[in-house]
């Protein structure tokens, strides 16, 4: 009998981590739902389990040290291990983000949470992802950390001096854990999710969160041989 995988989503309360979280559950996980609100987080639980996921809460407030030490340490009291980390918790700061006019607290709370918020998880997180066989990390990035999308005057949605570089900022920082962890099996992706409609964006999004939750799961799946280190929506690569 094969030993179950367990994953652990930040941000799985709602939107597209909660589809994530549903998504890798259907294949038979343990997952991890981690969210900071103890009410959401419950509520997903509860309904992630009436569909008959093996879903767990996981207190995790992604900008406090000791909330990450406390989630790991849960982690390992349920499973000893951690096989895949989804790193989807994100905000955007709030609108209009021109860079003239952007408050620098906004940018430093964006950047705490979107950027040093996946720092402080996966390096809670790694002591038990090196026990895993086959461990898989996911940063959920977007189209609008493409620095090749930017200049090239693509549809990149409205100025943000705050999300949208905090998005560049998690790519170059993920390629670093790239070269730090070569010599390991740990695969690290980035993965943006589309256009999805969530309360991100005032539900404006042409996508469901189910849909948007889809390159999450590919890269959590991949096999032994996949890539490391690549940045895919569902049409494959994205230029950085």
């Amino acid at each position: 009998m094969s030993e179950q995988t367990i994953a652990l989503v930040t941000g799985a309360n709602k939107g597209i981590g909660y589809e994530i979280a549903a998504g890798l559950g259907g294949l038979g996980w343990a997952v991890g739902v981690g969210a900071r609100d103890q009410e959401r987080r419950e509520t997903a639980v509860a309904k992630l389990r009436a569909a008959g996921v093996d879903a767990f809460g996981v207190p995790l407030d992604v900008t406090d040290d000791a909330g990450a030490a406390q989630a790991a340490r849960l982690v390992e009291e349920r499973a000893g291990r951690l096989d895949v980390l989804v790193n989807n918790a994100a905000v955007t700061g709030g609108m209009p983000q021109a860079p003239t006019l952007v408050p620098a607290a906004t940018m430093r709370t964006v950047v705490e949470t979107n950027v040093i918020g996946v720092i402080r998880v996966t390096n809670a997180m790694l002591p038990l992802l090196r026990r895993s066989r086959s461990p898989r990390i996911v940063n959920m990035s977007s189209t609008v950390g493409s620095l090749s999308h930017q200049a090239g005057g693509g549809d990149t949605g409205p100025i943000s001096a705050a999300y949208a570089a905090s998005k560049t900022f998690l790519n170059a920082v993920t390629i670093q854990y790239v070269k730090e962890l070569a010599d390991t099996n740990i695969k690290i992706n980035m993965g943006c999710p589309g256009f999805v409609a969530t309360d991100l964006n005032g539900f404006r999004g042409v996508r469901t969160p189910a849909q948007g939750a889809a390159i999450a799961i590919r890269l959590a799946t991949l096999p032994d041989d996949g890539p490391t280190g690549g940045f895919f929506d569902d049409q494959g690569p994205i230029p950085w």
